[in-house]
């Protein structure tokens, strides 16, 4: 269901930030390419009634499409866990995503890919809906402001916790996300863009959109699986990839918020976050209240990375 790899987020956490530009270009919807403004889905999709269904947000960088094939593995799995038959095989959503990106023409950009359980009935029942639909978006992407990767993005921790696993597997990347929008909600009543989300046994699981890692006296933490959260490409390539090709090994435990609050420096990683450091928990300073050496280092490695296609795929 959630996060990690998660979501572009909006430059100003105000609930009066001005509504963003109306999305343009060509949409791919079962097959057929649409102009965004006539793009629809029946009313009765259960996608649209109960969120049932899943879907992958990709990057682009320098026309490349970052871990492709690793995104659309996640999400063939994700709709294999719910029951949700694809209308297309992988082959042909990779292809057509490809396409998506050279028809709007994007170098750098972000591909929402969706499967929903298609339309069906009023009624809960998910295989009352007769074919699943797939839909390609491609298009620009807003980040966080630049000047937090320099200064370091402030956090709150959410009152809210994460559905425990036994009840909504979060590994599912499922279009229900409203457990992240309720903690996201507290972000932005706080002043701030992003919440960190403990369990229900208090441990520490992921961000709204984000996953967490954590650096003291120069090892790099980050909390596993169990605690309850997606397991992000993102997460995934600075773990295998990135802090290798800085000398760094990366233990993946379980976390108490007390470490993050006691970290030299913490940091976050996702689809549109990328590597960024955090300066406050609840207002708290971390480390020195400001982005330390290694996330400076990380951030660095991680663009030089992308940015040369040494992770397109």
């Amino acid at each position: 269901m959630t996060s990690s790899d998660h979501e572009p987020t909006a430059t100003a956490a105000s609930s009066s930030a001005p509504a963003p530009a109306i999305m343009t270009g060509d949409i791919w919807i079962d097959g057929q390419w649409v102009d965004a403004s006539e793009a629809t889905i029946s009313v009765f999709d259960h996608g649209l009634l109960y969120g049932d269904g899943c879907f992958e947000g990709i990057r682009i960088y320098n026309g490349r499409i970052f871990k492709l094939r690793s995104h659309l593995e996640r999400l063939y799995a994700s709709a294999d866990r719910i029951r949700l038959t694809p209308a297309y095989d992988i082959d042909t959503i990779e292809s057509a995503t490809r396409d998506a990106v050279r028809r709007n023409g994007l170098k750098d950009g972000y591909i929402r890919v969706v499967f929903t359980r298609g339309a069906g009935t009023l009624g809960l029942h998910p295989f009352h809906c007769p074919r699943s639909s797939a839909i390609i978006i491609a298009a620009d992407i807003t980040l966080y402001p630049e000047e937090m990767y320099v200064e370091g993005m402030p956090v709150i921790v959410a009152k809210r916790p994460r559905i425990p696993i036994a009840c909504l597997d979060p590994e599912i990347k499922s279009l229900n996300y409203l457990n992240n929008i309720l903690a996201k909600v507290e972000a932005i009543d706080a002043g701030v863009l992003e919440a960190i989300m403990l369990n229900t046994e208090g441990l520490v699981a992921e961000c709204t959109g984000d996953n967490i890692f954590v650096i003291k006296d120069g090892r790099i933490s980050t909390p596993d699986t169990s605690a309850g959260m997606l397991h992000g490409i993102t997460r995934r390539f600075v773990i295998e990839e990135v802090a290798p090709a800085l000398g760094y090994e990366i233990e993946e435990r379980a976390h108490r918020l007390e470490e993050l609050k006691a970290a030299d420096e913490v940091f976050l990683t996702g689809t549109a976050a990328e590597v960024i450091g955090v300066s406050t928990i609840d207002g708290d300073p971390v480390g020195g209240g400001k982005v330390g050496p290694v996330t400076t280092a990380l951030v660095a490695e991680f663009r030089r990375l992308t940015r040369e296609g040494a992770c397109e795929g």
